[in-house]
């Protein structure tokens, strides 16, 4: 919809119109005269002087916790066939003549192979969901 305001042509937005007529009750001209206000052509002296108040005050938006936050060591349940697994596959290496160490014991194995550096990871997959 164009809308001649003080001789300047205006687009607005006929979904905006319908939907502050719907929402909020009011005429066409109310929803015009709203959108007007909301975008800055007009102003609103109640709005105005709400805006000052909350300058004057200096008007945050930020939350402050007045304690502080506490950290949670979450301690981790061993997962006995991962270590299995590490053990088996350690031994295997070793049992081939590598240079094997275990850095996490259900986790990562490291070994040489002549002068390459190697290291597996082990990362046990999450049932997919239903």
């Amino acid at each position: 919809m164009n809308y001649n305001f003080n001789g300047k042509n205006i687009r607005i937005p006929d979904a905006e119109i319908a939907k502050s007529m719907n929402v909020l009750e009011i005429s066409k001209e109310e929803a015009i005269q709203l959108w007007l206000e909301d975008e800055g052509y007009l102003e609103n002296a109640e709005v105005e002087e709400l805006t000052e108040k909350a300058k004057e005050n200096k008007v945050k938006h930020e939350a402050k916790a007045t304690t502080p936050k506490k950290t949670i060591k979450r301690e981790r349940k061993p997962d006995e066939e991962k270590e299995y697994l590490v053990r088996l596959l350690s031994t295997c290496l070793e049992n081939n003549g590598y240079s094997v160490a275990v850095t996490n014991k259900s986790k990562i194995i490291e070994f040489e192979v002549g002068e390459n550096h190697y290291k597996l990871d082990l990362i046990k997959q999450r049932p997919p969901k239903n």
